[in-house]
């Protein structure tokens, strides 16, 4: 069930790239980042169709990937890709939809994004750009984020090469809307956060956030390094729409206290379920 669920989602993303490339981006001279924003650009300047570059080059990446992160990720990326590049032949005689660039940009990028998200929530990609950038990454002094950015935004700016100045600026938009749709597809609405709270009243913020904001609370040992002092810690996960009611039971109950808050990718497990909020 679990690889069946997998491979309908990876097809579903897959087709949903294919129709923000062939029906929005490409038609408007737009291109996307990494692998594909290199297949879009040959395209343009060789006869060959899109879909042919986008399987060819993501070949030799799907063989690394398969070496550093495995044969699972590998299978479900060349699947994926397989998918994307028969789906862009096909909706490549199709006709595009007739709207301004800067709508172009913003729809292609929402389903690009949508699309990209779901494959890589299933455990696969559509692009061999991580996989250079994690290589590089292990003989440079450089994070696997920067060089994909740096990577990306050159691939971009050539559009202003390729085609024009008005395609690479609207590439870049397309882009940045794109990586924050697939930031929400992949983690959800409903993102989870970490809470860390020191405070004298621990008990009292404790019960308060058992009570009115239905979560549950661990207390850890601390220890203040300059002090010496002994801290009970508050350790507890929300999710975003709770933070400024979290914030407020602090503020209302211990102005003074330590108050920390760091995003998190994923909450299994433990007794993380949701209740009413009072």
């Amino acid at each position: 069930m679990e690889i069946f669920t997998r491979i309908v989602f990876i097809t579903i993303g897959a087709l949903l790239m294919a129709v923000s490339l062939e029906i929005f981006l490409v038609p408007n001279e737009i291109i996307d980042g990494g692998i594909t924003g290199i297949s879009i650009m040959l395209s343009e300047l060789t006869p060959l169709p899109l879909g042919l570059y986008l399987f060819l080059i993501n070949l030799p990446f799907l063989f690394l990937g398969y070496k550093q992160i495995g044969k699972t990720f590998a299978m479900s990326t060349l699947y994926g890709v397989a998918v994307l590049s028969i789906s862009t032949y096909l909706l490549h005689y199709v006709k595009p939809v007739e709207i301004t660039e800067i709508l172009a940009a913003i729809f292609g990028g929402v389903i690009l994004g949508i699309g990209v998200g779901l494959v890589i929530r299933f455990g696969g990609s559509l692009d061999g750009t991580e996989i250079v950038a994690i290589l590089i990454s292990k003989a440079s002094p450089f994070s696997v984020g920067e060089i994909v950015m740096f990577f990306n935004l050159f691939i971009l700016l050539s559009a202003g090469f390729v085609f024009n100045w008005e395609s690479a600026m609207y590439s870049i938009l397309a882009y940045f809307i794109a990586y924050k749709t697939m930031d929400v597809t992949i983690e959800g609405l409903d993102e989870s956060k970490s809470v860390w709270i020191i405070s004298d009243e621990h008990e009292e913020l404790g019960a308060a956030i058992i009570s009115r904001l239905g979560r549950g609370v661990t207390y850890m040992h601390g220890e203040g390094a300059f002090t010496g002092d002994n801290k009970k810690v508050i350790f507890c996960v929300i999710t975003r729409l709770e933070e400024a009611k979290l914030k407020s039971i602090v503020q209302e109950l211990d102005p003074s206290a330590f108050l920390a808050i760091g995003n998190i990718h994923d909450v299994r497990g433990g007794r993380f379920k949701k209740k009413d909020i009072h």
